[in-house]
């Protein structure tokens, strides 16, 4: 059956949005399990950073008009 409409435009920040997003959630993960109190600072002060980058290219979609959210590989 074929799709009604254009089909979605995959953008680069789309696509760093959600790498930069499971990055974050990766980082958290390893914080959580990890037995040192510096290692746990350290991912989740990574995690921190790749929430902010994430936010920076949600921002970057939203700027672009496209209103159903970005589109992934």
């Amino acid at each position: 059956m074929a799709a009604l409409g254009r089909p979605r435009r995959v953008t680069l920040d789309g696509q760093l949005l959600g790498y930069w997003e499971r990055e974050a959630a990766r980082l958290e993960t390893l914080a959580a399990t990890t037995s040192f109190a510096w290692q746990r600072r350290l991912y989740l002060r990574k995690a921190e950073s790749a929430r902010a980058k994430a936010a920076l290219n949600r921002q970057r979609e939203a700027a672009r008009g496209d209103t159903a959210g970005p589109a992934e590989i």
